[in-house]
């Protein structure tokens, strides 16, 4: 068991791998696969890792047989009422619901980006291996900053963390994202060095994944739950912002509804506090606003 000042920094390697694999390696790959295979034979190529992926889960990844904190269940009901459980504590513990919330906002706009950024780009002068290029460098600075983030939000506090670097970073970052291009136009270097701080900003969420299962230490398996289930709607909402708004407000008004969403994930997160800790970083957080 790790200790709860550590925890920020062990879920900092979590994202690491996860984004290093699915969002950098994916990206890089597939910009020298497709000249050279073209989309579908780099999507069956893909299988490759997935194998790879799965054997080394099979293989490498065994459960700890010393662990003996686990669920034992006397009947049906108490295993339904146990996974019902994942989504009742949403409304039994609200700060948890609330973190549900912002997880979802975390990535939407980064899933949102993939629908409608890369005709924008092309439209502003970038080529397809370019966009891909900065893409990827998005997430390769993601997956350096889960680590530091980890730790500084183990230093700074976990709340703190999400809410000015991952909040308010990605709000600038995300405006910066769109307007840095159009009117600097395909600059390359300019437009890598604003993807990278966005993907750097997005990273300042991760002690997000301490925080909510701390605020619910009898059930932490159902608070996990709670914020994979905002992991997975981020991946859903951003596109569909995309398909219900692009035609009407178009590619600027999209970035600022990503923008104004951002923003109201880092006002969430004020009401977001570890109970033994929710007067000492209430007063951190009066002193740091009256610092501002």
């Amino acid at each position: 068991m790790l200790p709860s000042d550590k925890l920020g920094t062990a879920i900092g390697w979590f994202w690491f791998a996860f984004a290093g694999g699915l969002n950098v390696l994916g990206a890089y790959y597939s910009s020298f696969a497709l000249p050279v295979l073209g989309e579908i034979n780099t999507l069956w190529s893909a299988l490759i890792f997935v194998i790879l992926g799965a054997t080394l889960a099979i293989f490498l990844n065994k459960d700890d047989s010393s662990n003996k904190d686990t669920k034992k269940f006397e009947t049906r009901a108490d295993i339904i009422k146990y996974l019902a459980k994942g989504i009742t504590i949403a409304f039994e513990k609200p700060k948890i619901g609330l973190g549900c919330i912002v997880r979802t906002i975390n990535t939407a706009g980064a899933y949102g980006f993939v629908v409608f950024m890369p005709a924008y780009m092309m439209e502003v002068g970038f080529t397809r291996f370019e966009w891909l290029q900065i893409y990827g460098a998005l997430w390769t600075s993601n997956i350096f900053f889960n680590l530091i983030f980890g730790i500084v939000g183990d230093k700074l506090g976990w709340r703190n963390t999400v809410m000015w670097f991952g909040g308010v970073g990605c709000a600038v970052f995300t405006a910066a994202f769109y307007y840095v291009p159009t009117f600097m136009g395909p600059n390359y270097m300019a437009s890598t060095i604003v993807a990278a701080c966005f993907g750097a900003s997005l990273a300042a969420y991760v002690p997000l994944s301490a925080l909510i299962p701390s605020l619910a230490p009898d059930n932490k398996g159902a608070a996990m739950s709670v914020l994979n289930l905002g992991a997975g709607l981020s991946t859903f909402l951003g596109p569909a912002i995309v398909g219900i708004f692009i035609g009407s407000i178009g590619v600027v008004g999209i970035i600022w509804i990503y923008v104004g969403l951002y923003l109201l994930s880092a006002f969430l997160m004020i009401f977001i506090t570890l109970p033994k800790q929710e007067e000492t970083q209430n007063d951190h957080y009066d002193n740091v606003t009256k610092a501002i």
